[in-house]
């Protein structure tokens, strides 16, 4: 895998990650079937994916920008999808996160 197709997987991974974590509340605490099973292939998809990632991108960043994304996207499908908004304060740590992916990025390359 070339280092493209390494950034790519992340994407998909962290949009899998996100699904499951979506499918958290549906699942009503993992006693509803089929929102149960949704989210453990959901996370069993993003947890193979995130280990062929971190054979090309480094461990760290890829975490990093796996928490970081996910947790932007988490929030915004909270807001969206079950009407549960951040305080001020909240939003404030979630603009602090999405400031850390962006620095993140802009790093240029880690060493290996």
């Amino acid at each position: 895998m070339n280092e493209s197709q390494a950034w790519l997987i992340l994407l998909v991974a962290i949009a899998a990650e996100v699904v499951g974590t979506s499918l958290l509340k549906l699942s009503a605490g993992l006693t509803r079937h089929w929102p149960t099973v949704l989210l453990l292939v959901a996370y069993g998809c993003a947890i193979a994916l995130v280990a062929k990632v971190v054979m090309v991108i480094p461990l760290g960043i890829t975490y990093a920008l796996w928490s970081g994304i996910g947790t932007l996207a988490v929030v915004l499908i909270g807001a969206l999808a079950y009407r549960q908004f951040l305080s001020t304060s909240q939003m404030i740590g979630v603009a602090l996160i999405a400031a850390g992916v962006v620095i993140v990025n802009l790093g240029g390359e880690a060493h290996t």
